[in-house]
């Protein structure tokens, strides 16, 4: 079992003050708070539901054995793993970090809407400084937040720290199309089209074109 939510506040008030917390990396925290009301529908919108097929898809390649325990870094509103316990049956329990946490308040909310609540918890922490102990988990997720990360290698090796000897590392990310035509299509659709739907909706423009500059 996860640690106790007692101590929420204060694994978050360690993570931010941690000096290797940059004002870049406090910002873009801040911007996923700012998105949050409308994270979820712009996701849809902007993907054409093609997020919700790859969050399925996501499932079927979790471990094979029964109750695991799944941890979902930069969680956000919990999708995936609300859509990990929604597709497959192995699930045990999901436990859910991130430093956002306007974002993990509307998934706590998500979480609680369903009947019955899956054994779902969310709780702030960095992903290069993860707060659980070694071979603790059976899968390690992280959904288009990998590139968000200011040490890539730091973060890989903490998931491998966390990871039980048979366990797996499932990591969802954009990546350009192989022919030509195609890859000309989706970047004009993801760097001209994709910022101006977003900042519309979204109300913060800034954070659209941050997004598809980090792809």
């Amino acid at each position: 079992m996860i640690e106790d939510r007692s101590r929420e506040s204060a694994v978050a008030s360690e993570a931010l003050n941690d000096r290797k917390i940059t004002p870049s990396r406090r910002e873009v925290w801040r911007m996923f708070d700012r998105i949050s009301p409308r994270y979820d529908l712009l996701n849809r919108l902007l993907s054409l539901r093609q997020d919700v097929f790859w969050r399925k898809k996501l499932a079927s390649h979790l471990p094979e054995q029964s109750s695991l325990t799944v941890l979902d870094l930069a969680t956000g509103t919990a999708d995936v793993l609300l859509s990990l316990f929604r597709h497959s049956h192995r699930l045990g329990q999901g436990i859910g970090i991130d430093m956002a946490r306007e974002m993990m308040s509307i998934g706590r909310e998500k979480v609680l809407s369903r009947n019955p609540a899956p054994p779902v918890y969310l709780f702030p922490a960095d992903a290069i400084k993860i707060p659980l102990a070694e071979n603790s988990v059976d899968a390690v997720t992280m959904a288009f937040g990998i590139r968000n990360l200011l040490d890539v290698p730091a973060g890989l090796i903490e998931m491998r720290r966390v990871l039980k000897p048979e366990g797996r590392i499932l990591i969802l990310e954009f990546s350009l199309p192989e022919v030509n035509w195609l890859r000309t299509l989706y970047l004009f659709y993801f760097r001209k089209i994709l910022p101006r739907i977003g900042g519309l909706i979204s109300g913060d423009p800034e954070a659209y074109r941050y997004l598809n500059q980090t792809v």
